[in-house]
């Protein structure tokens, strides 16, 4: 009787084990790389911090709120609205080209309060993005270069006030521009930036005519630091998109100071495409 028992129980688990489906160790291996777990609760916000800033945002159900935290590009807060949801998921684009996918799961006990995405490996570095969202990772590392290089470019300064603002290099890289400036203080008093300003402008301004400038947006720029301390000198380099500068047009740098009354501005004629140096 006992055998019987016995060769039943051996059977069952057979037929239970050919049932169940087979996994490759592979996929398996796959999903663990590919895909972040987190457990995030209703009471509880979970931050996730990405190496760069957040391009895109999707989630996979409005049962979980999403958005960058306050004043910062990189930072992604993520709570649930409602308690125990199904398991979900959360996808984000960062401006290095890289997809991230994270598998959502309810836990209000023990959620995930801060995560650095560095753990979870970017399920793809195949993103492309258009001009406006040009590769951030790219223009970073050519902005580095440019910063490097020993060639420089001369004639395009401003001298006043003890303050001193040159464009020392012009580079390109694809539909990049990229001006390398040197901001000199020999005063005895610290310079606040308050802005520094791009613009194509009209050579010449008619009484009778409004002049027209165009205000560039710098697309990066390898220090954010606003302020020239005394008897110092800094340079950066800032990205711009591609452009060119008309006959009768020029580029104008203005730079501000915050709470005073130090301005420059220097201007680049349209000669600039005879100065630019390619990057490799």
């Amino acid at each position: 009787m006992k055998r019987i028992n016995y060769l039943f129980l051996m059977s069952l688990l057979l037929v239970s084990v050919l049932a169940y489906p087979q996994i490759n160790s592979s996929e398996t291996v796959f999903y663990e790389d590919q895909y972040k777990n987190l457990q995030i609760g209703y009471s509880k916000t979970t931050s996730i911090v990405f190496p760069y800033p957040i391009k895109s945002i999707d989630k996979g159900s409005a049962d979980v709120l999403v958005q960058k935290a306050k004043g910062v590009e990189n930072i992604l807060l993520v709570k649930a609205a409602r308690q125990y949801f199904f398991q979900t998921n959360l996808t984000v684009v960062t401006s290095d080209a890289k997809l991230y996918v994270f598998v959502l799961n309810y836990d209000e006990d023990c959620p995930d309060l801060n995560i650095k995405a560095e753990s979870a490996v970017a399920a793809s570095r195949d993103v492309l993005f258009t001009l406006e969202n040009e590769n951030q990772k790219k223009i970073e590392q050519s902005a580095s270069l440019a910063l490097s290089k020993k060639i420089k470019t001369s004639g395009f300064k401003k001298s006043k006030f003890q303050i001193k603002l040159e464009v020392n290099g012009l580079f390109i890289h694809q539909d990049v521009l990229y001006l390398r400036l040197i901001f000199e203080n020999k005063s005895k008093i610290n310079y606040d930036i308050d802005q520094l300003r791009f613009f194509v402008r009209d050579q010449q301004k008619s009484k009778r005519t409004a002049s027209q400038e165009i205000e560039l947006q710098p697309l990066y720029s390898t220090s954010s630091s606003a302020v020239i301390p005394y008897k110092s000198e800094i340079i950066k380099v800032f990205a711009l998109e591609k452009f060119t500068i008309p006959e009768n047009k020029y580029l104008t740098l203005q730079l501000i100071e915050k709470n005073g009354g130090r301005h420059l501005e220097v201007n680049v004629n349209n000669n600039l495409a005879d100065k630019v140096i390619p990057l490799p």
